[in-house]
C-alpha cells in the first residue's frame, strides 16, 4: 500500500530535533580573510607627501639616466617606463635648437616643434617595426627608451653650443663632428641595449636599422646647426 505524504508538513520540519552530542568535538573556525595592507601601503601614494613623491619621482629619473650613461643589457627602462625624462630632454633640446639661422625669420618655431615630431613620430616607426617583426615593446616604452637615450645628444648639443660661441671655423666643426658622431654611437648602442631582450634573436638588425636612422636624423640637425645673428 502506498505511502500519503502530508504536503501540508514542512519539508525540513525533523531537522529541528537533530541535535550534535556533547561528547563529539566539533573543531575549526571560520574567519574572514583580511586582506594584508602592506602591498597597499607600498604601491598607493594617496597619503604621501608631496615633496616625497617629487623626490621619488626625481629619483627614479637620475637613475634612468645613469642606466644611459653607463649602457648594458637590462630592461630597467621597458620595466618602470617613464616620461619625465624624455620631456626635459625634449624640451632642452629644442630650447637649444631654438634660434638657429634655418628658422630666423619665425623666431626658432619649426625646430622647437621638429624636436617632438620627429621623437613621437620615430616611437610610432619604431615601435610598429618592432611589433611586425615579432617584438613585444610597447609604444610607451619605446617612447621612454628611446627619449631617454637623447641624453649623450643633448651633451652633444650643449657642447657644440659652446664651441659655436669661439671664432673657431675649422677647428670648431672638427670639435662638434666628433662630438656629435661619438655621441650618435652612444645614442644607438645604449637604446639598443635596453631594447635587446624584447626583440626576436635572429631580428635584431632589422630592428637597429630605424633606431639608427632616428637618431642620425637628431645628429644631423645637431651638426647643422648655426646660430643666427
Amino acid at each position: 500500500m502506498a505511502e500519503v505524504v502530508d504536503v501540508n508538513k514542512p519539508l525540513f520540519a525533523g531537522l529541528s530535533d537533530v541535535s550534535i552530542a556533547e561528547d563529539i568535538p566539533v573543531e575549526g573556525d571560520i574567519a574572514v580573510p583580511v586582506r594584508s595592507q602592506s602591498g597597499d601601503d607600498e604601491i598607493s601614494t594617496l597619503d604621501e607627501p608631496v615633496k616625497d613623491t617629487i623626490l621619488r619621482d626625481l629619483k627614479a629619473v637620475g637613475q634612468k639616466f645613469v642606466h644611459v650613461l653607463y649602457p648594458k643589457k637590462s630592461s630597467a627602462l621597458l620595466r618602470d617606463w617613464d616620461l619625465w625624462g624624455p620631456l626635459l630632454l625634449c624640451v632642452t633640446l629644442a630650447l637649444m635648437l631654438q634660434g638657429g639661422s634655418a628658422d630666423s625669420k619665425d623666431d626658432g618655431g619649426p625646430q622647437f616643434a621638429e624636436v617632438f615630431v620627429i621623437v613621437w613620430f620615430g616611437s610610432i616607426i619604431i615601435t610598429l617595426n618592432s611589433k611586425l617583426l615579432g617584438g613585444t615593446i610597447s609604444f610607451f616604452q619605446s617612447l621612454c627608451v628611446l627619449g631617454y637615450c637623447i641624453l649623450p645628444l643633448t651633451v652633444a648639443m650643449l657642447v657644440c653650443r659652446l664651441v659655436l660661441l669661439g671664432s673657431m671655423e675649422v677647428g670648431g666643426f672638427i670639435i662638434r663632428l666628433v662630438v656629435v658622431t661619438a655621441s650618435f654611437g652612444w645614442s644607438t648602442f645604449a637604446s639598443t641595449a635596453f631594447l635587446a631582450d624584447s626583440q626576436p634573436p635572429n631580428r635584431k638588425a632589422l630592428v637597429v636599422y630605424p633606431v639608427f636612422l632616428f637618431y642620425f636624423v637628431i645628429s644631423w640637425m645637431i651638426l647643422t646647426f648655426s646660430p643666427s645673428h
